[in-house]
């Protein structure tokens, strides 16, 4: 019985029907079932009269069934009244297509019943929740009840049902794995009481308690995992790279100045590079604010040095952007760029490949393609990876090993609150840029409802293109499907062109077409064949086109505030006034705060801020590119004291025992292999 890793339609009394249910919510096994955590809880200890109730509370009443009789209003549809009083007045409960309510119950039944308290004009009705019969030990009310995210077909009472048939087997006992002394250091109860009172609580208390282990574990496992696989802790020699003149004569021949934002950056990069250790170094910068160019300059400085360089990005468009501003800035300097990437024939990538093993090429710019085995470097000094939270931590870690002990850069034009980058970045410096080079535009953004959908497009796009400017139109996010999304753009495009501009020059750009495809749409709207380009999410990042002065986002209710404020940012790239207008169809107090954010600020800190307490972390990066694993019961809002005690809890064994070969951090390892294997493949020998 005490095999977590059982499956689960082999777990007695759920059986394959059960199992498919369970699946839907990602539980496969044993250990997922008794690890998938309530979302919330209802206290349903709170035990009112019927004189005591007010508007809108959820409670519990008790008392005794007067009167019950049922009809049918349509066909479908059967009403079940029911009258029940206590010694201090009477109340009427409804319940729809509850046939069993008939069988189960009659008048003169002594009842205990939670729900939600309807009063109007001094009629009070109560709408049942839960319903039992009144007993010394009732199942369900007068009880703390767990709240469980559900799928269809299985409700709360059944998944409850479930756990609680597992945990009340006699033989079941979930085995301790954190070592006794971090349990005696944190006065951390076992594992086994977390999680049965985490289902059932016997009361607040241990509900608290419960919480505060579990809480503490989430933390510790997830520290303990990025720590391990990103080397966070790592104080081996690196490359002690030596300051060059030539770099001022690079910085001496931009056609911008830098900006003291910028400057600041450099100069930490800088300080990095030229020390003993290994350079691991977060650049986070808002929208626009010239990240690149001190990639760049990073860059050139190791190959100054005599290194190679490699620069990761996401998408093709990005890599190739930079690929040719690298190549336009640096090739006069006599450092030679080349790009790798998965739209190449096989025989231009033999034949880059050859170059960089040859240390005939100084920096080898690319998207995934650069972490495959066939990459082999010379002498690779510097790691830089361009939106790095698309990469997983194992995926950047890859490319690093292709040098030896190389400095590693990352960056993000997300701007990540410092509680959030404590977690995801502990071992990394921080350096931002806060600061946009001069003559940036600010961007005016207006929310508007679908209704007002067609005045944008006849009033706003056709006054822009009359002004020699082009338009971006972002197709809404379906979801996570490029087939979908590249279905919805081209029938936006057919819409726009008939509805709207059948004279005007409208491109379509989406994820599934061929990267020369991808590259040949960019050039024609980067040339200004284009009046407007309707596309998907892939120019969200990194895509500069000046001219570009208005983008209307189509049903931005479905986009997070990070991404809404990423895409808008591909505007306003010039000296023209630029304009996002959001579109939004949704009438939830929740979206009308969100689309009031972007059109008051444009401040990505601020956004990123508000999206993670909208959204939570989970949801704010995306997991699956992160390759985290999943935050359950632990909030970096609420716990930020917790996070801090565990972070430093994983220093000091990391610090101790590198790779978790003691006996007492056997069992945490395991425990790491389960959490984080769930997302990429890895090994922790």
């Amino acid at each position: 019985m005490n095999d977590l890793n059982k499956e689960i339609q082999f777990v007695k009394g759920i059986g394959p029907k059960r199992a498919e249910k369970l699946h839907k919510l990602n539980i496969f096994t044993l250990k997922d079932l008794i690890y998938y955590f309530p979302r919330q809880y209802e206290d349903r200890s709170k035990v009112k009269k019927i004189n005591q109730l007010e508007n809108e509370e959820k409670v519990t009443i008790k008392g005794v069934i007067t009167r019950m009789d049922s009809y049918s209003p349509k066909k479908g549809m059967n009403i079940i009244r029911m009258d029940m009083r206590d010694d201090t007045g009477y109340i009427k409960l409804s319940f729809f297509n509850q046939e069993y309510i008939k069988r189960a119950f009659k008048s003169g039944d002594s009842i205990v019943v939670f729900g939600k308290v309807k009063i109007e004009n001094n009629f009070k009705e109560f709408v049942p929740i839960e319903i039992e019969h009144y007993s010394s030990k009732p199942q369900s009310n007068c009880k703390i009840e767990p709240v469980y995210p559900l799928t269809y077909g299985l409700s709360n009472k059944e998944l409850q049902g479930i756990i609680r048939s597992v945990l009340t087997k006699e033989e079941f006992k979930v085995k301790e794995y954190l070592p006794t002394y971090i349990l005696e250091k944190y006065k951390l109860c076992g594992i086994d009481f977390a999680v049965r009172n985490i289902h059932s609580p016997s009361n607040k208390e241990a509900l608290k308690i419960a919480l505060y282990r579990l809480v503490f574990e989430e933390f510790l496992i997830l520290q303990l995992g990025l720590f391990y696989f990103k080397n966070g802790v790592n104080e081996s020699s690196g490359i002690e790279f030596k300051e060059n003149e030539k770099l001022n004569d690079i910085i001496e021949s931009l056609p911008f100045k830098l900006t003291k934002a910028q400057n600041r950056a450099l100069s930490e990069i800088t300080q990095d590079m030229t020390s003993s250790k290994v350079m691991n170094r977060l650049v986070q910068g808002d929208v626009g604010s010239g990240k690149t160019v001190v990639a760049l300059l990073a860059l050139a400085s190791a190959v100054l040095n005599g290194y190679q360089g490699a620069l990761m990005a996401p998408t093709e468009i990005l890599a190739s952007q930079h690929y040719d501003s690298f190549k336009e800035i640096l090739e006069r300097f006599n450092i030679k760029s080349e790009l790798l990437v998965g739209s190449l024939t096989k025989k231009q990538k033999e034949k880059v490949l050859e170059k960089v093993k040859n240390q005939e090429v100084d920096i080898l710019i690319g998207t995934h393609a650069l972490i495959e085995d066939k990459v082999e470097f010379k002498n690779l000094g510097i790691v830089i990876t361009d939106e790095q939270h698309r990469f997983g931590v194992r995926q950047r870690g890859r490319l690093s090993n292709k040098g030896d002990s190389p400095d590693i850069l990352v960056m993000t034009a997300t701007p990540i609150p410092r509680t959030l980058a404590l977690i995801l970045y502990g071992d990394l410096d921080i350096s931002i840029i806060d600061e946009l080079p001069p003559g940036r535009q600010p961007i005016e953004t207006i929310a508007i409802e679908h209704k007002r959908r067609n005045e944008a497009y006849e009033n706003l796009v056709r006054s822009e293109v009359q002004k020699g400017r082009q338009v971006y139109v972002v197709c809404p996010l379906v979801e996570e499907s490029e087939k979908i999304e590249a279905t919805a753009a081209s029938e936006l495009v057919e819409e726009l062109k008939r509805e709207f501009f059948s004279d005007l020059r409208v491109g379509l750009l989406h994820g599934k077409m061929r990267p020369a495809e991808k590259d040949a749409i960019m050039d024609d709207f980067k040339n200004k064949k284009l009046d407007i380009l309707v596309s998907t999410t892939v120019i969200e990042v990194g895509v500069n086109v000046p001219n570009a002065t208005l983008m209307i986002i189509e049903n931005a209710e479905r986009f997070g505030l990070a991404q809404l404020h990423q895409l808008r940012g591909r505007v306003g790239r010039g000296n023209h006034k630029s304009y996002c207008i959001l579109i939004y169809n949704s009438k939830t107090e929740v979206c009308k705060e969100r689309m009031a954010i972007m059109e008051e600020t444009t401040d990505g800190f601020k956004i990123s801020q508000k999206d993670l307490e909208i959204r939570g972390p989970g949801e704010f990066f995306g997991t699956r590119q992160h390759g985290l694993p999943e935050l359950k019961v632990a909030n970096i809002f609420k716990h930020i004291k917790i996070l801090k005690q565990a972070q430093l809890e994983a220093r000091y064994i990391i610090g101790q025992d590198r790779r978790l070969q003691l006996k007492e951090n056997q069992k945490i390892k395991e425990e790491i292999l389960y959490k984080f294997s769930e997302r990429e493949e890895i090994s922790l020998n």
